[in-house]
């Protein structure tokens, strides 16, 4: 299996680029996001690599950091996401909005993921809430814990979190904000005290 390419950039279509190694072209469907962000033809680029191999092809999927092929093997574990959606989904949410979006049961930022309607996004949460918590997605996952996760369905921390949204504040936003503030604030800040300090977290 083909787990990374290194090589030239050769050129970039709507829905994949064409990565030039040592002569040989490789196509390699990447997310909208990533795409966006490749160097210009003729560049160096090292792309992670998944690959899927069927009866009728093999593509390959390309990542710019291993946290976005993390998540797009993730996103599959999911009934009724495959390798189409959860690439849309990864043109939209960078690997921390996505984790923060499942944290926080964020359903308005899932929606607005090609391929992702309610009953999926609602799907998403529910299926995928206790394993984000074990992913190495960089700084966001140290800083959102699964027990922060868990902190959420009741008490001071969902209080302040639902002041916030009501405030106008996104709500993956507001998560994090909340979280870090109960971190800093420790196991017996109330409400009072939570939502101030996330306020000053927002903005920061």
């Amino acid at each position: 299996m083909i787990a990374k390419l290194s090589g030239l950039l050769d050129s970039v279509a709507e829905t994949f680029c064409i990565l030039d190694v040592n002569g040989v072209g490789y196509q390699v469907f990447c997310s909208a996001r990533t795409l966006r962000n490749l160097p210009r033809p003729g560049e160096a680029l090292r792309l992670h690599i998944e690959t899927h191999v069927r009866e009728e092809h093999i593509h390959l999927f390309g990542f710019v950091s291993e946290a976005e092929r993390s998540c797009f093997n993730l996103l599959q574990t999911v009934q009724g996401v495959g390798a189409k959606v959860a690439l849309g989904i990864l043109s939209t949410l960078s690997p921390d909005e996505l984790f923060r979006a499942i944290a926080s049961a964020d359903k308005t930022s899932l929606n607005r993921c090609d391929g992702v309607g309610p009953k999926l996004a609602v799907r998403l949460i529910t299926e995928l809430k206790d394993k984000v918590g074990g992913i190495a997605l960089g700084p966001v996952a140290s800083a959102t814990s699964a027990e922060a996760v868990a902190e959420t369905a009741n008490g001071p921390v969902a209080d302040a979190l639902s002041a916030l949204v009501n405030l106008g504040y996104k709500r993956a936003d507001a998560f994090g904000a909340v979280t870090t503030a109960a971190r800093a604030l420790g196991d017996k800040a109330n409400v009072q005290q939570l939502i101030p300090a996330a306020l000053k977290e927002l903005v920061r």
